[in-house]
């Protein structure tokens, strides 16, 4: 299994997860047309997704859905809040609904994390492929003990580590916008990314993708540096660490 996050941020996000026969994205809230181009420099047909992952309906993580759903057909995989919210404004789609907490695409093995963001039906995912597995969570206020088990000792996490505090509360935002983020249904902060990761990092933990950085309160150094401060502290250590960015894909990244 391999990946390649072809966009992360407040602006679009949307990653690529292949095996040996299996193609999906997790969500796609970038362009059709941004989309095309990067599978294509990847060497991915557009026509091989076999299926579509939706953590959320904002639009940074669905913009480029419609369209996209127009032009080749893939397979939506969703709950029944996101399906119900989807249908909207998409019509004619294919869809398999999910039950709780398990499901499969392909070959890929599917276990859905229920997050708490400020829009309903809304998860992170952890997917496992033979013996290799990956952690995606973003858009979350926090995670609930509950789930720490199954998140712990995976190869690869993408963690959101959306924003520095100091630079939110010290910046432009009003302060409703500032309550929001830092609240429970909100985005976690480097600060909180950086304590869940210590708590699931293990010996078979090879990367770690920082994800969903703001552009107004955050700042690649920052993040980094926070992680790397608290695994010190802990006396952890991964090997590969990369920060996902807007508009510009990783190159592909082995699951190992």
């Amino acid at each position: 299994m391999k990946i390649s996050v072809l966009s992360s941020g407040s602006r679009g996000n949307s990653v690529l997860v292949q095996t040996s026969c299996t193609k999906i994205l997790i969500d796609l809230g970038v362009t059709k047309s941004y989309l095309e181009e990067n599978l294509k420099e990847l060497n991915v047909d557009p026509n091989e997704i076999t299926g579509i992952l939706i953590t959320h309906t904002h639009v940074d993580h669905i913009q480029g859905l419609k369209v996209f759903l127009k032009k080749y057909h893939p397979k939506l995989y969703v709950n029944k809040i996101i399906l119900s919210l989807l249908k909207e404004y998409i019509d004619n789609f294919d869809y398999e609904l999910y039950d709780y907490p398990y499901f499969s695409v392909g070959d890929i093995d599917v276990t859905v994390i229920k997050t708490s963001h400020d829009v309903k039906g809304s998860v992170g995912f952890i997917l496992k492929n033979d013996d290799k597995s990956m952690v995606y969570i973003t858009d979350t206020g926090y995670i609930n003990e509950k789930y720490f088990k199954v998140l712990s000792n995976h190869n690869l996490y993408i963690m959101e580590s959306n924003h520095d505090i100091n630079m939110l509360m010290e910046g432009k935002y009003p302060f409703h916008l500032k309550q929001r983020i830092l609240s429970d249904k909100g985005h976690l902060s480097n600060k909180d990314s950086s304590y869940y990761l210590s708590k699931f990092i293990g010996d078979k933990t090879k990367t770690i993708v920082l994800a969903h950085l703001s552009d107004d309160n955050n700042t690649y150094e920052l993040a980094l540096n926070t992680l790397l401060e608290t695994l010190d502290k802990n006396k952890l250590r991964v090997d590969n660490i990369l920060i996902a960015k807007q508009k510009k894909k990783t190159d592909w990244i082995e699951v190992w």
